[in-house]
């Protein structure tokens, strides 16, 4: 069986909701990132075998297999055939997993997997009436942008609370007081912040022609625990959980390169060693990662000792520091960079982000250990390790 390495791995910089990316389409996104990667490796794009692209809407400009679009749109061969698959939050890491396995399985050489998510637009929905023309009553629209809808009333109600929800429930299961959410909220925005400006993102960032961005764009300069203190709970009268503590409604894509060993000139930037996926209660979403990491590293024949730098994507301080506190590392080697808290987190793009900085980290140090992994609504995490 062959090993599945990363050349290359890229993305656009996040925009917030209503920002500088909500007037482009997420095909549209997702052709950015497609073409900026076969034009950075010099690839032929005939000769990517499938091209697999995560996406959580899927309900607006998304619909009907935006991986296909977004290929077309890029201009790559209509032979190139491609797929969209949806596991919320981790759609682009598991479409890294799945083009992984495709590779090790020997179907394909070449794989270009990733994922998009425009949260700006996505769109409202309205459920069919039973009648075509009802004389009387309402219908509910849905905002698709985040969180449940058109609920099955046959779901335990204590699984269907929203996330923000969930995240104060693993505060006070896990004890994370409000002033360890927003001490970790501050360093996610101040080691964000400071990466932008050393030059720590630039070789994975490509810009989306008429929005550039000169960073993220949810990064906040000099906040503070004193500033963000001053939030109110979100999410229950005497919460912890708050806007500047959450993570937020955002729009970027990504992409990761992958292949075979010599399958495409140049170094590659690591190897999949491990994969590991984890499943447990709705309402305690969060903490999944920790046994998807922990699944990861066995199958990768590693310990946390061996680990260099880690890749958890921040979709609420408390879920966060859930996970941290769970696993044998050091804190000082989680999100060295920052994480989602500042930088954002488009549901489907944010996959392919996480190991995209985590195989670019293992570049710049010149090898090591590295696991890039996420929570994901409705109770599941993945995690994948690299090697370099």
């Amino acid at each position: 069986m062959t090993s599945t390495f990363i050349y290359d791995a890229i993305r656009t910089p996040f925009g917030r909701a209503g920002g500088a990316l909500s007037g482009v389409r997420p095909d549209d996104l997702a052709a950015v990132v497609m073409r900026a990667i076969v034009e950075r490796t010099g690839l032929d794009p005939a000769l990517i075998e499938d091209v697999i692209f995560g996406d959580a809407n899927q309900a607006g400009e998304d619909n009907r297999n935006v991986a296909r679009f977004g290929a077309l749109l890029a201009g790559f061969p209509v032979t190139v055939p491609g797929t969209t698959i949806n596991r919320l939050c981790g759609s682009s890491l598991d479409a890294v997993i799945q083009g992984s396995r495709a590779i090790e399985a020997g179907d394909h050489r070449v794989v270009l997997a990733g994922g998009v998510e425009s949260m700006s637009r996505a769109p409202f929905v309205v459920e069919k009436s039973s009648k075509p023309w009802p004389a009387v009553g309402n219908q509910t629209m849905w905002n698709t942008s985040i969180g449940w809808r058109m609920v099955n009333p046959a779901l335990p109600e204590e699984w269907t609370i929203s996330n923000g929800q969930s995240a104060e429930k693993l505060a006070q299961v896990y004890g994370i007081s409000r002033e360890d959410q927003d001490r970790f909220a501050v360093r996610s925005h101040t080691l964000a912040a400071e990466a932008w400006a050393s030059g720590a993102y630039d070789a994975e960032i490509v810009q989306v022609p008429g929005a550039e961005l000169a960073r993220d764009e949810g990064i906040r300069d000099g906040s503070t625990v004193e500033k963000l203190a001053t939030l109110k709970a979100l999410f229950a009268a005497d919460g912890t959980v708050t806007a500047g503590n959450s993570s937020s409604i955002n729009d970027g894509a990504s992409a990761v390169l992958l292949g075979a060993e010599g399958a495409i000139d140049g170094e590659p930037l690591a190897r999949i060693a491990g994969r590991g996926v984890h499943g447990n209660e709705p309402d305690l979403f969060g903490v999944a990662p920790v046994e998807a990491a922990n699944k990861a590293l066995a199958r990768a024949g590693r310990t946390w000792a061996d680990v260099d730098v880690v890749e958890l994507n921040e979709a609420f301080a408390s879920q966060s520091l859930a996970c941290i506190r769970q696993w044998d590392i050091d804190p000082e080697k989680v999100n060295v960079h920052g994480g989602a808290l500042a930088i954002g987190h488009p549901l489907g793009a944010s996959g392919g982000r996480v190991i995209a900085h985590a195989a670019h980290e293992l570049a710049r140090r010149g090898g090591g250990v590295a696991v890039a992994t996420l929570c994901i609504g409705v109770g599941q995490g993945l995690a994948v390790v690299l090697e370099r």
